[in-house]
């Protein structure tokens, strides 16, 4: 038996309007759609091209639920994203060039190779980085919600997590002190319908991911996660629900995996009318068509515009990666280890 609630899909321009977007958020939540796939398609060259060391993941199919969420998020809000959901780094304001030295292992990507490609973030965007996406983010997110409410500040934290990862027991330990705490945390789940070649159906007994929240005492939401103004309007509300003292809401955004697991799975075990399917309701040429349909003036020169745009951006950005110095082998050792005079409580007094 369904419990959570089914989100509507968008609306009309005036109830958009009304939801918090105006024209000029509109266009740019399909600009940061289009550079998050300009973003993961040009890595995937960088890796067939031999320079991004180890495997590589993409989120391909997911811009929208990333994208969305990630642009709802408070400027003092933080976020603890995983591997699909690069569009998060974008909406936040992550720069490019520095997404491609992460990738290739260069002295100017976040973590300046000392960890995998996709395994970064931009603390100073209030973006938390990637420990693992087996749900190691969602415990980290409670626990920041947990010193906000100590610390009684108005800031909301969001936590990712896939629809496999919810099948272990520290993502179920996470939602249960959240709800007992009325923590102000927002917990996603990418349901990309496999968890690596596991369907949804042999995950969980559940009609959907969703209905768990309500056992922990709050709402569990479904929303199309190929609908990036349904995904924003849905995410804007538990995030200020969170921030006014509501507690959490888990939010399910259903989509299907563009691509395989990473670069090594061909996805094969996903039935084809399924892949089809889905493959019909890609985000960003789904936001296309509605954006061509609603806004008044964005045509096709206007469409033409933001990807030339987004096109010289990423093209700048690939050089100035490129351009990233390999990282010195005797810095290795830099940042691993605290110095106790560094910490503002040593815990060996």
């Amino acid at each position: 038996m369904a419990i959570a609630r089914e989100a509507a899909p968008a609306g009309s321009l005036e109830e958009v309007r009304a939801g918090g977007l105006d024209r000029v958020d509109l266009v740019e939540l399909y600009r940061l759609m289009l550079l998050t796939r300009g973003i993961e398609e040009r890595g995937h060259i960088l890796f067939r091209q031999g320079k991004v060391p180890g495997s590589f993941y993409t989120g391909r199919g997911n811009e929208a639920a990333a994208v969305g969420v990630g642009y709802a998020l408070g400027s003092d809000d933080v976020g603890a994203p995983i591997q699909r959901d690069m569009g998060v780094h974008v909406a936040r304001g992550t720069e490019p060039w520095r997404i491609f030295a992460q990738y290739m292992g260069r002295a100017d990507g976040f973590t300046r190779g000392r960890d995998g490609n996709v395994h970064m973030a931009d603390l100073q965007l209030g973006l938390i980085p990637m420990v693992s996406h087996l749900p190691a983010m969602v415990p980290v997110a409670v626990g920041c919600a947990l010193a906000f409410r100590i610390r009684g500040q108005q800031r909301v934290a969001v936590g990712w997590s896939g629809d496999g990862a919810t099948s272990r027991s520290d993502w179920h330990e996470a939602l249960n002190f959240a709800g007992v705490r009325r923590l102000p945390v927002v917990f996603v789940v990418d349901n990309n319908q496999f968890a690596y070649s596991t369907p949804n159906h042999l995950e969980f007994a559940t009609a959907r991911i969703a209905d768990r929240a309500h056992a922990y005492g709050f709402e569990g939401v479904v929303v199309d996660g190929t609908d990036v103004v349904s995904v924003f309007r849905e995410a804007h509300a538990a995030i200020e629900r969170a921030r006014g003292g509501g507690g959490p809401t888990l939010l399910e955004l259903v989509t299907l995996r563009g691509e395989g697991h990473a670069v090594h799975d061909d996805a094969s075990y996903v039935p084809r009318a399924l892949h089809d399917a889905w493959g019909r309701l890609d985000p960003i040429e789904r936001y296309r068509a509605w954006l061509k349909e609603h806004l008044a003036g964005f045509d096709d020169d206007a469409d033409a515009q933001v990807r030339e745009d987004v096109k010289a951006l990423l093209a700048d950005a690939l050089r100035r990666a490129e351009a990233s110095p390999q990282p010195d082998p005797a810095t290795l050792m830099d940042g691993v280890y605290a110095d106790p005079e560094d910490l503002d409580t040593p815990h060996h007094r």
